[in-house]
């Protein structure tokens, strides 16, 4: 994965309903480098409809587009956090985990796991959006 310097924009999807979703985009600082547009994936939208229509599952993960390429739940975060800045206390800690892969592949089911249980405690529904590919 070639993560030089050049200008390049990132999109991220995510579940704007997820308190730890939003909460870690919002908090996430990416290198000057890379512009990064957040996606709620509830919102809909052309950038939903093509991660959907890739077959990602969003209530499985987040989905970063980046260089025409998609990075789905542990490879996301991983992804990201190769690309962020040591900017803050929130993007160091991310960036000592999250920067090992396997840590990334170890982690992910456990936050997957917490987001499903605290959308169930605050009663909100999965996001339920699958391709209609057969």
């Amino acid at each position: 994965m070639d993560l030089s310097d050049k200008s390049e924009q990132a999109i991220v999807v995510y579940d704007g309903e997820c308190p730890f979703c939003s909460r870690f985009v919002r908090m996430l600082r990416l290198r000057e480098s890379v512009s990064l547009q957040l996606v709620d994936a509830r919102a809909g939208g052309p950038w939903v409809d093509e991660i959907v229509a890739a077959g990602f599952d969003l209530d499985e993960g987040m989905v970063l587009r980046l260089g025409g390429k998609h990075y789905h739940g542990d490879a996301c975060v991983h992804v990201l956090a190769l690309l962020s800045t040591s900017s803050g206390a929130f993007n160091r800690l991310n960036a000592m985990v999250f920067r090992n892969r396997r840590a990334a592949e170890l982690l992910y089911p456990l936050l997957r796991f917490m987001r499903n249980l605290t959308l169930k405690a605050l009663g909100r529904q999965p996001l339920n959006l699958r391709s209609q590919k057969s």
